[in-house]
């Protein structure tokens, strides 16, 4: 724990009869106020004259040290700080759906993809089909084959 910051020098209390002055402020009826020699009158007042030397130097700190600065910073600071959870937690909630979106469209790739091998299955059929069908139509029928080839002659390579 850490002594208050206007603490006074702790002071034993008067023996018996003794009137030491034992309050902040130095009375004028008490005999260390007007220089009188009635004991450890100074130290029991506060120091010399009277003056509580701690009170005056916390005075003249808090007065040295203007807290508006570091008050503004502290408020610009926490400001900043939430605007960079809030943030953060966009960020998360950002990520989740981008994750989200990954996995439909991976979905989506693989039933394409699924898809796309079977219309390769179903050309390749196709044109085994109709190369068969083509020998076929070659071998029964070469005159008209060549006459309607001559017609309509096929792309290059097939």
């Amino acid at each position: 724990m850490h002594p208050a910051p206007y603490s006074r020098v702790a002071v034993s209390p008067p023996q018996g009869g003794s009137s030491v002055n034992t309050s902040a402020v130095p009375s004028l009826t008490s005999g260390s106020y007007a220089g009188s020699t009635t004991g450890d009158s100074d130290v029991s007042n506060g120091g010399a004259s009277g003056i509580d030397l701690v009170e005056m130097m916390n005075d003249r700190l808090s007065n040295a040290v203007n807290p508006l600065p570091l008050d503004r910073s502290l408020a610009r600071q926490a400001q900043t700080s939430g605007e960079l959870n809030a943030k953060h937690r966009e960020l998360l909630e950002l990520q989740a759906l981008a994750q989200r979106r990954l996995k439909g469209t991976r979905a989506n790739f693989a039933d394409g993809m699924k898809a796309a091998k079977e219309v390769r299955r179903d050309l390749d059929w196709t044109q085994k089909r109709v190369t068969a069908l083509k020998g076929k139509a070659e071998r029964r029928h070469p005159a008209e084959y060549q006459k309607a080839r001559e017609r309509h002659p096929s792309p290059n390579g097939y």
